[in-house]
């Protein structure tokens, strides 16, 4: 919808400017340039002045709002539209529908006028009922019984005034169950008033174990957290439990009030006329049976759609902070995909991720052949020279990383460090058609050995050929919206990419589909050129591939990089339609191009402003010289890794107190979940994840990062750990949960056993379990202790 009139589209620029905290014409230029098909990294990169340098989050913002207002446009023209041909469009209803700021808002003023089967109020209007109505509305001095005689008709289906009186009602409820104003009214009442409530399915309290903190809670709906509306959703739809949303913490006072604004809204008073009780009862009604239902509705599937944007950026920044972490970059890599009686894959790739060795060993129960595996890893790091050895931390994770560790001590002249990585999604890839056709003649169980090496190397690189969900960082991802979901994270994907750069002499399809601008297509026909004419030397060399056209180039251009080809720029940033800006700056400077690069001193004495013009301002010159400052800079943080404690492997070896080290997994609303090596995450509450007030976990911690965990609690029944990062936080007084519990049969926490499994509710890793209730209690403890 970009053909709107003018007064519409400065409407809608000056709303989502508002909204995103820029200035109308900002949005003004953004929106064009989405229309023109310009990609999002793209413009917040290579066109800050035309965008006044809106950042990619506002022009993400920006995009989705404008899916949003455009398709509220194209709303009110079809409900405009609808009851012009009805002919009961008049000014004063247009002008409340143009004014409507929601789809909420004009679908409560199109209520009356949609199009429906015939209802009971329809039935009693068409049996000549609506005077009775109206008459008794406007005189409650009239007795209802006796003038709702003169209304009896068995001809016309009303054959008592009990009958007469029953339509009269119908109408009258009906009326104000579609009363756009008063629906706001108490919507708004509700919303700001309103207390979910949620009961125990009787019978189920043993099945429905795992929503035990919620078998008799209640919550203000405008206070409750996203990841606790999510749980109380997923309860309802599991059948453990009944939602219910209370007109305020006194229910009976609500539903009185509510009774009560509806009678003020008719005009209705209770003076003792023969009416009134009448009148009063027909409030009732239409607040119980009609409008407390749809506003129940209605306002649960707005909180739940609001939840799911709060998942939704939840899940987005895991996978940003997961695909962003550090690489350990150009060294030969041992993947090892460890497995119980399937045996333990072991994959070698070399320094360019090149897959050189496989091999399947058998260290582990049924057949612990621990020495002939050691001997086997060694042969193998001896003959590839491996660098690092990358452990999966599914089954069997811990056991093979003491096996790693005795290879280490076999083999200490190859200054080996092993590593323990998430291998989630790795057999997602591993059974994918772009794994089969990458390795056409590998087993599908090495190819996950493969993925856990390579995503060590370069976790961008390989993370982008599983489907972000897989990847599993989310909070509640099975139970929102997938449409949203995929959308969202296809675009924190294409941001990730874009921010690093990609080679495009070595990158994959996968990842090259992923640059903006570029189609999964034409990433195809990069890589098949590349494989039928030798690398490319030039990124004006990309304009022979097939299907990439000057505006694909342009979108796509400054993103891909080329070491060593004929123009030294071609390994940056800068964009190629900005070429000539280096070159004024050559010409005034009076240095060749490889002696200004990377001279920071030299550049940095620049000022931005002798090399604008009338294209390019002093934002891309500034950008054009911190590339020539530090021409390819990887914004990715330096490579370390956690050291996880020896004799601390299973959720039972755990015990207050203890301070271990750990790798943040996943960060949720309410804290954040840390692998300290036990297979199941702890939960650090957002309470203890630092010295002062934390409103957002991501102020403290984002996935991936390495932390110093005290733990507090140990539940082993629950699989639940309760952690804290001030280490001098007192653990529980009594360590009274530590006693064995119910397991897997592998000593393994829900959610980590399969790679990426749909979790029950209760899984600590998507944030399923109710745990935040409880362990915030045990940290309320620990402090009183």
């Amino acid at each position: 919808m970009t053909d709107v009139s003018p007064a519409l589209a400065r409407r809608i620029s000056q709303t989502i400017a508002d909204e995103i905290g820029a200035r109308p014409a900002q949005a003004t230029a953004a929106i064009a340039l989405l229309d023109e098909g310009a990609t999002v990294p793209f413009i917040a990169r290579y066109r800050k002045e035309v965008t006044g340098g809106l950042d990619d989050t506002q022009l993400r913002n920006l995009e989705t709002r404008l899916v949003y207002l455009r398709e509220l446009e194209q709303r009110r023209a079809a409900i405009l539209a609808s009851i012009d041909e009805q002919g009961k469009l008049d000014d004063a209803l247009r002008g409340e529908i143009e004014a409507a700021d929601s789809k909420a808002r004009l679908e409560d003023l199109y209520l009356p006028y949609k199009p429906r089967r015939r209802t009971r109020a329809q039935i009693a209007r068409e049996a000549g009922l609506e005077p009775l109505a109206d008459g008794l509305l406007a005189d409650p001095s009239r007795v209802p019984e006796a003038y709702a005689a003169d209304f009896v008709d068995a001809g016309r289906g009303v054959a008592d005034t009990r009958a007469a009186l029953e339509g009269a009602r119908a109408i009258l409820i009906e009326r104000w169950g579609e009363d756009a104003a008063l629906i706001g009214e108490l919507r708004g009442w509700l919303e700001a008033k309103g207390v979910i409530r949620a009961k125990v399915v009787e019978g189920r309290e043993a099945a429905g174990e795992k929503f035990r903190d919620y078998f008799d809670h209640a919550e203000p709906l405008a206070k409750i957290p996203s990841h606790r509306l999510l749980a109380l959703l997923r309860g309802r739809r599991e059948e453990f439990l009944t939602l219910d949303l209370e007109p305020g913490a006194d229910a009976e006072a609500g539903h009185l009030y509510a009774e009560g604004r509806i009678a003020l809204h008719a005009g209705i008073a209770d003076r003792g006329r023969p009416a009134d009780a009448w009148l009063r009862g027909a409030c009732r009604l239409a607040w119980k049976a009609k409008l407390h239902l749809h506003l129940l509705i209605d306002l649960f599937a707005q909180a739940r759609e609001k939840a799911e944007a709060e998942a939704i950026a939840v899940f987005g920044d895991n996978l940003k902070d997961l695909l962003l972490a550090a690489p350990a970059g150009a060294k030969a890599v041992l993947g090892l995909d460890p497995g119980l009686r399937t045996g333990v894959k072991a994959a070698v790739v070399d320094a360019t991720g090149k897959l050189v060795a496989t091999e399947t060993i058998h260290p582990h129960e049924p057949r612990r052949q621990w020495d002939a595996s050691l001997a086997t890893l060694e042969t193998l790091c001896r003959a590839h020279g491996v660098q690092l050895i990358a452990i999966g931390n599914g089954t069997a994770s811990r056991e093979t990383d003491r096996l790693a560790g005795e290879l280490l001590g076999r083999a200490p002249e190859l200054r080996m460090q092993k590593l323990v990585v998430s291998e989630a999604g790795a057999s997602v890839y591993s059974a994918s058609e772009l794994a089969a056709k990458e390795f056409p003649g590998l087993d599908v169980s090495l190819r996950g050995a493969v993925s856990i090496a390579r995503r060590l190397q370069d976790p961008l690189a390989e993370l982008v050929k599983i489907e972000p969900k897989a990847i599993g960082v989310g909070q509640y991802q099975h139970d929102i919206d997938q449409y949203r979901l995929a959308r969202a994270l296809d675009a924190r994907v294409e941001d990730c990419v874009n921010a690093v750069g990609v080679h495009v002499n070595t990158a994959s399809g996968a990842l090259l589909a992923r640059v903006a601008g570029l189609t999964a297509t034409v990433a195809e026909n990069i890589v098949a050129h590349r494989d039928a004419h030798g690398p490319f030397r030039s990124r004006r060399e990309l304009l022979q591939v097939p299907r990439l056209g000057e505006k694909t180039f342009e979108q796509c251009a400054g993103f891909l990089r080329i070491a060593d080809g004929d123009q030294p720029l071609d390994a940056s940033a800068v964009h190629p339609e900005a070429y000539p800006v280096v070159e004024r700056i050559l010409a005034a400077t009076g240095r060749p191009i490889r002696a200004l690069l990377g001279d920071g001193a030299f550049v940095r004495a620049l000022q931005p402003s002798r090399f604008t013009d009338a294209r390019f301002g002093e934002p891309t010159v500034r950008d054009i010289l911190a590339e020539l400052e530090k021409p390819g800079r990887d914004p990715r943080p330096e490579f370390r890794a956690a050291k996880f404690a020896d004799g601390v492997e299973d959720i039972r070896d755990l015990r207050a107190g203890m301070v271990l080290e750990g790798v943040v997994s996943n960060v949720a609303a309410f804290g954040a979940f840390v692998d300290i090596g036990v297979h199941q995450d702890g939960l650090v509450h957002i309470s203890a994840l630092a010295d002062r007030f934390v409103k957002d976990p991501r102020e403290v911690v984002k996935a991936g990062d390495i932390v110093k965990v005290k733990v507090l609690e140990v539940d082993v029944a629950r699989k639940r750990i309760a952690l804290s990062c001030r280490l001098d936080d007192a653990p529980a007084p009594r360590d009274t949960r530590t006693s064995d519990g119910p397991r897997d049969g592998q000593g393994r926490g829900p959610g980590r056993g399969a790679r990426n499994p749909r979790p029950a509710a209760g899984t600590p890793r998507q944030g399923a379990a109710p745990a935040d209730n409880a362990l915030a209690e045990a940290f309320a403890r620990a402090r009183r202790g």
